[in-house]
């Protein structure tokens, strides 16, 4: 559980703004020292929630390189697609369909993984997700003990739904990002595409019927986060 002394409230990164990339870069940095300073040495979680599409993935990746350049090693990365459901898996649920839908992650096993590398004396390892597959793999990154800084990313970290209303107590300070509508359907088309392993019709159809009303549901949880960032960004 978080200290009750990491009460948002009190700190200064709160409410919505508006800022490019490299603002919200700076803001967040900021924000992970601060925490990390007041803290004590205790391992900390910063998250980063959003939509599919939105650019969070690199905004956190960012944000562990920022931390690491003024006090190395002390942070990682945690994403949580690397809990998708193996698509082995989907498929005898008959779910290929809706892969990426809250319901088609291991979220109980998500909880259980970040609740234990908060309180980890040791390396732990953790699973990542392929587009080059479209699938997980395991032991993609590993948290070493000096960590103090956990970087958390993903759609579903803000939900109020069980399993993933127990993500928010884990999260010493959590951010949502935010881009257009527009703007994420366009990116998501260029992502779907990249790897080639499906045709352009395929990746609209699933954009429209999978990611987008994906995108809708963690919306209308934004206001769950510390802070909104709404990222001014062209494309």
């Amino acid at each position: 559980m978080v200290d009750p002394a990491f009460d948002a409230a009190a700190l200064m990164l709160k409410g919505r703004l508006k800022l490019t990339p490299i603002d919200a870069l700076t803001e967040l940095t900021w924000q992970a020292q601060a925490l990390a300073e007041k803290a004590g040495g205790r391992r900390i979680a910063i998250g980063l929630a959003g939509g599919p599409g939105v650019g969070k993935s690199t905004l956190a990746a960012e944000l562990v390189a920022a931390l690491n350049v003024t006090a190395p090693g002390s942070a990682a990365l945690v994403p949580m697609d690397g809990f998708h459901m193996k698509h082995a898996k989907l498929e005898a649920m008959g779910q290929t369909d809706f892969k990426g839908a809250p319901h088609t992650f291991e979220g109980a096993a998500f909880v259980e993984f970040l609740g234990r590398l908060k309180t980890a004396t040791g390396p732990v390892s953790g699973p990542g997700y392929s587009r080059k597959i479209e699938d997980t793999v395991e032991d993609a990154f590993s948290v070493a003990p000096e960590v103090t800084v956990l970087v958390v990313e993903g759609n579903y970290l803000l939900l109020g739904d069980l399993p993933w209303a127990e993500v928010k107590p884990l999260l010493d300070f959590s951010a949502f990002i935010a881009v257009p509508r527009d703007m994420v359907r366009a990116r998501l088309m260029k992502r779907h595409g990249e790897e080639g392993l499906f045709s352009e019709e395929r990746n609209r159809a699933h954009i429209e019927r999978n990611d987008l009303p994906n995108y809708d549901l963690v919306m209308r949880e934004q206001d769950r986060a510390d802070v909104i960032i709404d990222l001014d960004v062209e494309a």
